[in-house]
This record gives structure tokens, sequence and C-alpha cells, in this order.
């Protein structure tokens, strides 16, 4: 097999060069299509299942949420792990699937079976998390300037956020720090003893009168005019004016009864930056699979479109986006190509002695690196520091240096002046089963020493909780 490869190679080398031709395009084309990032996502293919309920303890979260979600999800096709945290008004439940099971599959299948979750009356439905992974915090920003905390966040999650999301390859624009506005309605139990209400009363006032209603449509002059009742609130003063009853006539207002205010909800974390005091943070996460540095490059080209629409004296400010990583790995990765390959090429020349011969192994090069960009886009794996700063020149020209070095050998010789081409068909033939096993070895040796799929799996899936933890059988509460 070997034999006749290299008889037909050197019989037909004119085919053999336009085959390396049109090789080199394809590689140059796969690397321009190559996605490149600071290192490979190893995160397993995991589906989040997530509960907010403020006014339960872990252990309450715990039996009411957590344990019947665990319940309703285990023993689906491809689960190979469920771990759970239930802390003060949060349950989140990571199901953790087999490498090849699509994300989007395990999703539905999680989704189905949440749909069947019997809870008690007044929890929340759990919910999905997004399509990311553990590596996919992508971009850091903060909103800081004119206004108070109330006022910055409530910027960030009606006017940043919003349009943040919309960025291809976004899966959730997050906020921390700040206070979340809530209209707070104080009611005063002296007041209501007077006015004989109760709460209950009040709490149907505020829902009944806190709505639009459509009323058909009138016709008139050959025109069609619609009818909708106005009543939803959108003020302190609006929420003072709802009537809860009456009394000999007289309405009993809001107002009458408690103390409205804007207030906010209950906080679990604050946001400090530049020893400045307090700020509003948003975090941006990218799709599982995406390539980082083109989202990256998306949200920051977005974030500074949103700054020209917001109020005075307010502004967004990155603090970290992951292009920075990516190119300092790409440089690093660049010069020690570049460096390694000048090397290798210079101790070629020097040992070979020859510059023809030296130049067809250094050939080997680059034709190895435009191979292993085309195989890389074909199966998806991104250019990383671990995939191409660990390069080895050494090792993709070591079976070169030896079939050229033969081959300059047994030319230098002679050979009782035979044909050149037999020359050197009877130097690659010698040398080319020997070279073939050092390749055969160092191959079998590189895929031995790699880190197994489930090692991986397990190494990225620890975890940790200071409250209430859960993994599968065992529980344990601290």
């Amino acid at each position: 097999m070997l034999n006749r490869i290299i008889d037909w190679s050197l019989d037909h080398r004119l085919l053999v060069l336009l085959g390396a031709a049109i090789f080199v395009a394809v590689g140059l084309f796969s690397m321009a299509r190559l996605d490149i990032d600071a290192f490979p996502d190893t995160t397993p293919v995991q589906v989040q299942i997530n509960a907010v309920a403020p006014a339960l303890a872990p252990e309450e979260v715990e039996k009411q949420l957590t344990l019947p979600v665990e319940q309703a999800i285990s023993g689906l096709p491809g689960l190979e792990s469920l771990r759970s945290i239930s802390k003060f008004g949060l349950s989140q439940v990571v199901a953790t699937f087999a490498g090849g099971v699509d994300i989007y599959f395990a999703r539905q299948l999680v989704a189905e079976r949440l749909g069947t979750v019997e809870l008690p009356d007044g929890m929340p439905r759990p919910a999905l998390g997004p399509v990311s992974t553990g590596l996919g915090e992508v971009f850091h920003y903060l909103v800081t300037g004119g206004g108070d905390l109330t006022e910055l966040r409530t910027i960030q999650d009606w006017v940043v956020a919003p349009v943040l999301r919309t960025v291809p390859g976004v899966a959730e624009v997050n906020s921390w720090g700040g206070f979340e506005k809530q209209y707070q309605v104080h009611v005063d139990p002296a007041r209501l003893i007077e006015h004989d209400l109760t709460f209950d009363e009040v709490v149907e006032a505020l829902g009944a009168n806190n709505l639009n209603v459509g009323g058909g449509n009138v016709h008139a002059a050959g025109e069609m005019l619609l009818v909708h009742g106005r009543g939803r609130t959108g003020s302190v003063e609006g929420i003072r004016r709802i009537v809860v009853a009456a009394r000999n006539g007289v309405p009993v207002l809001v107002g009458d009864v408690a103390e409205v205010a804007i207030g906010h909800e209950i906080r679990r974390g604050a946001v400090t930056a530049d020893g400045k005091g307090e700020a509003v943070l948003g975090l941006g996460f990218m799709l599982m699979g995406e390539n980082s540095h083109e989202v990256t490059w998306r949200l920051k080209e977005r974030l500074a479109e949103i700054a020209a629409i917001l109020p005075r004296g307010v502004r967004v400010e990155t603090v970290y986006d992951r292009t920075e990583l990516v190119d300092h790995v790409l440089e690093t990765v660049r010069k020690n190509l570049f460096e390694g390959g000048l090397l290798v090429v210079a101790v070629l020349f020097v040992f070979l002695g020859h510059l023809r011969a030296g130049l067809l192994v250094a050939l080997a090069i680059p034709l190895s690196l435009l191979f292993a960009f085309s195989g890389m886009v074909r199966f998806g794996i991104a250019g990383s520091h671990l995939s191409l700063g660990a390069l080895d020149f050494g090792l993709i020209v070591d079976s070169s240096v030896i079939m050229v070095e033969n081959a300059v050998r047994r030319l230098a010789a002679g050979e009782d002046r035979r044909d050149r081409l037999a020359i050197v068909r009877d130097a690659a033939l010698e040398v080319r089963r020997p070279t073939m096993f050092g390749e055969l070895i160092i191959l079998v040796s590189i895929c031995r020493s790699s880190p197994s799929k489930e090692s991986r799996g397990a190494s990225s899936g620890r975890w940790r909780s200071p409250s209430c933890s859960r993994s599968w059988a065992r529980s344990s509460c601290r």
C-alpha cells in the first residue's frame, strides 16, 4: 500500500502539487472560519431548573420545591446525575446529561417533566435557566452616574438589558446591585379597624382597580372607534385614590388605610466599584457553543450605541470582556508558533546542510497546521491556548526530516548514476515503514495521555453549598 502511494506520487507530481494547492486553499478557508477562544469549554450538558420563593427558609424550599422537582425529572433518557441547592428563597436543580445529548433535546425532556410536578398552593412554577455554561459569562459592565440606586437599577432592567438580549449569541443578561423598584402599600391595622375593613378587601381592591379592560367598539360616521377602560395605575397618587369600600356613601380610599410609597424588593447582595460606593452591575452570558470573541465584540458595540440614549448623567462602562483575554491568548499563541517555527527551520538548515531540503521539511509545518484547522472546523473544536499553544513542531517534522535526509544522503552518494526519481523512491521506501510506526506510536501516546470525557465531566461538576444541598439519595442541611 505504501509502495503504491509513493510510486503514484512520483509519477504524478503535477497532480500532487495541484492537490496540495487545493489543500492549502481549503485550510486557509477553514482558518478564516475557525472559532477562537481563550480556553475550551469542558462543561458537560447541563440544564438548570430555578424557582424563587422569597418567604421560605432553606428547609422548606428543600421539601416543597427541590425534592418534588428532583423526583419528577429523575430517570430521564441520558441523565447522568442530579445536583441541587436550596437557599433562602431559592431552589436550583442541575441535571447533567451524557455528552452526546443535544442541549435543546435535554431541555425539552426536562420541560415536559416539569409540567407534571405537583407543588403546594402558592408555590411558584420552576423555570429553566439560560442555555449557557459555566464559562459563558463573557461580559461585565457598570451602570453609574446621576440618580439613586433605584433609578440606576430601573434603567438597567428596562433600557440596557432588553437591548443587549437582542444581540445574536447572547443567552441572558443579569442584573446585580441597586434596588429593584416596587410600589409598596403599607397597611395600617388601626385604620382598617377604624373603617371596619379587612386586609383581604384592600388586596382585592388593588387587584380589581389596577387593570385595563376592553369595551368593544362604536361605529360613528363610517368610522370604528375602540372603547376600553383604563384603570391601570402608574403612580403613587393613583394607588392612593383606589376605592376600597364605601361607608355611608363616603368612599374609603387606599390612602385612608395605608401608606403608599416607592420601595424596593428584599436585597440579597450589593455591588461596589472603584471604591466609590455602590453601583449596578450587568452580566452578559453567551449561548452554549457560540464564539465568545465575536459575541463579546457585538455586546461592546451595542453597549456603545445604548450609551447615546441614556438619560443625562448616566454612564455605562465595560469592566470585563472576554476579548481582552482572547486577544492576549492569541498573541501568545501567535508568538509561540512563529518563534517555534523559525527555530525549527533554522535547526533544519544547520543540520541538513541543504537549503532546498530544509525548505521541503519546513513545509510540513504549515501544511500540518492547515490540516489541523480543517479538522477543527469540521468537528467544532475552537482554536484556544490548549489546542494551538501545545503544538510541537519537532513531532510534526520528525518523519519529514528522516525521509528527506535519507533522500539527500543517497542522492549525494550518486548511487551509480541511477535516475534521480528511482533514488528518491528507494530512499522513501527504505524509511517509510519505521517512520509510520513512529508516527503511530506518537499518536497513540498522545491519545492515551489526554483526559477522558468522564474525568472532565466529573471535574467540572463539583458543587458546594453553604446551606442545604442534595445529590441523589443523600441530603444534608447546614
